[in-house]
């Protein structure tokens, strides 16, 4: 460390030569952060992977954060950091405590603002429970990138829907006490209480949600007509 400093004034922020309206002008579009909320199961990756595709057809630059994708590396576990030591691992390792869970939501906010000012349209599909934490993502994307760069879209799946989908068994297990602190069971779940896009996504396919989510960003934000 450097005599005299401190952390503070260790870390500076640097402009960049090439500013977001000019890489948002290079891909043709706005850069913004669209936020899927929901419950497990809820369909959030599905409907975020099938806007993913057609915005790819409509030739916009996007990319998917997924929760799970995500956890397989920024947001590893302790034992998936375990070839790294005990010490570093419980560090930095996550898991799915309330603590853990705003750390993990921290962090992945901090890199879909940076894809989004990179002028891509980041599309991020996490249970994100906690309102608190996707309203702090909401303020920081919104700091840089304005009014209309974070969409929040609420997937509204009945618990018992999303229950008897359970693909990865993991209600099941919730239930039976074999996971600890799993939303919706033993861990609550804040729903969105103003979110650009509700879905209302029981009964409707992921194709027609998917429209419902493009409808709105052919409208408001991202995908000007023009």
């Amino acid at each position: 460390m450097v005599c005299g400093m401190n952390d503070k004034t260790q870390v500076v922020w640097h402009e960049h030569s090439v500013d977001r309206s000019a890489r948002e002008q290079l891909n043709g579009h706005r850069g913004c952060v669209v936020w899927f909320t929901g419950l497990s199961g809820s369909g959030k990756s599905t409907i975020a992977n099938v806007v993913d595709q057609r915005l790819a057809q409509l030739g916009k630059h996007s990319f998917l954060l997924d929760g799970d994708n995500v956890r397989h590396g920024l947001n590893a576990s302790v034992d998936m950091l375990g070839d790294h030591g005990a010490a570093y691992a419980e560090r930095f390792g996550l898991g799915f405590s309330a603590e853990d869970r705003t750390e993990n939501i921290r962090r992945i906010g901090c890199v879909a603002e940076l894809f989004s000012a990179a002028g891509v349209i980041t599309l991020s599909a996490f249970v994100s429970p906690f309102r608190n934490d996707r309203d702090t993502v909401r303020q920081r994307v919104e700091a840089t990138g304005g009014a209309g760069s974070f969409v929040e879209v609420f997937v509204d799946t009945p618990l018992d829907v999303c229950e008897s989908r359970d693909p990865k068994g993991l209600y099941q297990q919730a239930r039976a006490g074999k996971i600890k602190n799993f939303t919706g069971i033993s861990d609550p779940y804040e729903p969105p209480e103003h979110p650009e896009v509700h879905l209302a996504a029981g009964d409707a396919t992921p194709d027609a949600l998917a429209d419902q989510v493009l409808q709105y960003l052919l409208q408001v934000t991202a995908l000007p007509s023009s």
